[in-house]
């Protein structure tokens, strides 16, 4: 399956943003335990590399590397094998470097301006970021103009919020707080919160949809 099509599939993003290699270690293996199948690390965890290069060894994972802001660090992320590039804004540069490296594109998206930029730019799917700021009324008033594209709302998205994303149009979301906010022994029965909310928006979406 291909990178794009299994990160629509999953619906469901993870991301680790820690302050120790440990804790972001430690993250990152309970999130896989808890059965996650797409998980990005932010390069501003230190020694995100190295986690990245050990979760690549789980073939059943789509491993990528989020807050991407250089060249540079699009470079090293794909020498390591990792398969999707976050970033937390707009980048012509990045995005170019990322598609040129054959990596799926996923640049921090608020305005129309920077939505023009990024989809022009060849991006792959658009990181809504701030969500918790922006709102799915944002959401569904910016597609409108630039239709037939990718959306993941990243950064404040709530177990409440969930059907109200999918309904503005997102196809997958953005998590990490909100899976790790109460430990590594918390984890699982988070994700499994989230994985039910997303698959029930999803389904009442998907059957709104047929049914017009």
């Amino acid at each position: 399956m291909k990178t794009v099509d299994k990160l629509l599939a999953e619906k469901m993003m993870t991301l680790v943003r820690c302050n120790t290699q440990a804790q972001g270690q430690e993250m990152a293996d309970a999130l896989v335990d808890a059965g996650v199948k797409v998980i990005e690390i932010t390069l501003t965890t230190p020694g995100a590399l190295k986690i990245i290069e050990k979760l690549l060894k789980n073939k059943d994972l789509l491993v990528g590397a989020g807050t991407v802001r250089t060249v540079k660090d699009v470079k090293k992320v794909e020498a390591i094998g990792a398969r999707f590039i976050v970033s937390p804004d707009t980048n012509e540069d990045v995005i170019t470097a990322t598609k040129k490296l054959k990596l799926v594109s996923m640049p921090g998206v608020s305005t129309p301006t920077e939505v023009g930029i990024a989809v022009d730019a060849g991006a792959d799917i658009l990181k809504l970021f701030p969500a918790s700021v922006l709102g799915p009324a944002h959401l569904k008033s910016i597609r409108e103009p630039f239709p037939n594209n990718r959306w993941c709302p990243t950064a404040g998205v709530t177990l409440e919020s969930i059907p109200k994303w999918f309904e503005a149009g997102a196809d997958l979301v953005g998590l990490g707080g909100p899976l790790t906010k109460d430990g590594a022994a918390g984890v699982r029965k988070n994700v499994l919160a989230f994985r039910s909310a997303i698959d029930q928006a999803s389904k009442v979406v998907y059957q709104h949809e047929v049914s017009q």
